[in-house]
């Protein structure tokens, strides 16, 4: 997705421009601010085509500014890759769960950096049918993105859309975390097998108000299922 806009959260002038340098060398446009409350003006100004926000910011950190994105229907979509100097598996787990798509941690290389950034990117550009899908009294369209449980909307973020699609499109089959990662996120993508958890616990929630978490199955030692039975 060359030409991409990419939105730079981050303080310290010396990362930023670096940052800024490696984006545009790819290809991308790059646009920089120093802290949370800028990042949000620019965002609803021009939304960006990812956002690489760092974690540790003036004033509103980058993990509540990811969470408020996520809760905005306007800005929900947008993918977010988390900067940060922590590297605790809890603080990737935070980070993931605060609606980030990718996380990496200083000091990190210009070349795996660009390699997220392209892996997001592809992960965010539509490749699935058009065709709405139903099962278990959960309908998805495709082509409006939208989701409905019973004809009430459920809120979803994009790769959490994407997760139920390929449920509700292979239903009674068991996927384990890293075919899940395969088909979902795709192979080339740098992620963890335990993203996998982050985003079906983030799934779950969002169909528990509507009885249907339960339709995303755990299989002990083998992975998830989708059942409507």
């Amino acid at each position: 997705m060359t030409g991409a806009k990419i939105l730079i959260v981050e303080d310290e002038p010396a990362i930023q421009e670096l940052l800024s340098f490696n984006v545009m060398r790819a290809g991308f446009q790059a646009v920089c601010v120093g802290d949370a409350d800028s990042a949000w003006e620019q965002i609803q100004n021009h939304a960006p085509d990812l956002i690489l926000l760092d974690w540790m910011l003036p004033g509103i950190s980058g993990v509540a500014l990811a969470k408020q994105l996520r809760t905005d229907a306007r800005t929900r979509g947008i993918p977010i890759i988390m900067l940060t100097a922590r590297s605790e598996e809890r603080d990737k787990v935070l980070g993931l769960e605060s609606g980030a798509d990718d996380y990496i941690t200083k000091p990190f290389s210009p070349r795996e950096l660009m390699a997220r950034i392209r892996a997001v990117l592809r992960r965010h550009v539509p490749q699935m049918p058009d065709e709405t899908v139903a099962a278990g009294g959960l309908e998805l369209s495709p082509a409006s993105h939208r989701t409905t449980a019973k004809g009430r909307a459920v809120e979803l973020g994009p790769t959490e859309f994407r997760l139920l699609h390929f449920f509700m499109t292979h239903a009674e089959r068991v996927y384990s975390r890293t075919q899940l990662l395969d088909q979902v996120w795709g192979s080339q993508v740098f992620v963890e097998e335990r993203t996998v958890d982050v985003h079906i616990r983030r799934l779950r929630v969002a169909l528990e108000p509507f009885g249907m978490d339960g339709l995303i199955q755990t299989v002990r030692g083998s992975g998830y299922r989708f059942s409507v039975s």
